[in-house]
């Protein structure tokens, strides 16, 4: 569960082997990835492994955290460049394609992992929110994954791929509230940007993961409950302390070893979605 940009396991992950840039599921590959604050962050492992996988990667940051996600780049295997982007400023969106040129000529893919809501949206007052505070969850936690995708267009080839980080919203759950809805309206934006975009070739999926102990995670009242009732319901187990298994579900959609997938919800949770009560 990530409300930013940004998984026990049965056992511990093993680490994938660093490739070089000429090798790997991603070699040659260019990727965005949005979202990456902190090192316990799903985006920032899936920059890690894509690096691993041979891919260039870009990532995105903007205001005062422009500074937390430049210390964290360099953390990274290779540096990585941070462009400033405001997902809910029109003149950055706008001008994104000339400031990632200053990049690369190309975008193979889009890592979105950006979400947020206002402290009134979350925490069991969920009759009581004010549309504003609504309105700006759904446009930074759902709407902007059409607005991310569009403003990339232009450097989009056939065979690109845009995957955003899910947390399942088939259910409601407790205190998740307006981000629950946000979730909900962000897996049906990617279906139609499935259908709108596969004419180009360019593919739309989601990986939902299970609970992990982000940034973003501290931010959610009662997130405790969420770790223990998959800690007991999960068939593999679940570690919330593991980003990787979910980073490595975004990394191979990423790749060229889902291309004829779209519109898909990829569920990386310990297999918690399959079961009942």
């Amino acid at each position: 569960m990530s409300t930013t940009g940004d998984s026990p396991t049965a056992g511990p992950v093993t680490t994938a082997a660093t490739a070089s840039p000429g090798s790997g599921l991603l070699a040659g590959r260019t990727i965005l990835v949005t979202g990456v604050l902190t090192d316990q962050s799903i985006a920032f492992h899936v920059a890690r492994l894509a690096q691993d996988q041979g891919a260039t990667v870009l990532l995105t940051s903007f205001g005062r955290a422009m500074t937390l996600t430049e210390r964290t780049a360099r953390r990274l295997p290779r540096p990585a460049p941070v462009i400033p982007l405001d997902v809910t400023d029109e003149h950055d969106l706008a001008s994104l394609v000339e400031r990632l040129r200053a990049h690369t000529d190309t975008l193979d893919g889009i890592v979105h992992a950006i979400g947020f809501a206002p402290a009134s949206a979350l925490g069991g007052t969920f009759l009581d929110t004010p549309w504003s505070d609504v309105a700006t969850a759904l446009q930074v936690s759902a709407y902007s994954l059409k607005s991310l995708t569009v403003s990339c267009l232009p450097l989009l080839p056939r065979g690109a791929a845009v995957v955003g980080l899910d947390f399942d919203a088939r259910v409601s759950w407790p205190m998740y509230d307006w981000m629950g809805v946000s979730k909900a309206a962000f897996e049906s934006v990617s279906r139609y940007l499935a259908r709108y975009l596969g004419e180009r070739g360019i593919r739309v999926n989601l990986v939902s993961a299970g609970p992990l102990r982000t940034m973003a995670a501290k931010s959610i009242p009662g997130f405790e409950r969420f770790e223990q009732v998959w800690a007991e319901r999960a068939p593999l187990g679940w570690d919330v302390t593991d980003p990787e298994p979910a980073a490595r579900g975004v990394v191979a959609l990423l790749s060229g070893w889902f291309p004829m997938t779209s519109g898909e919800i990829i569920h990386v949770d310990g297999g918690f979605h399959a079961v009942g009560a």
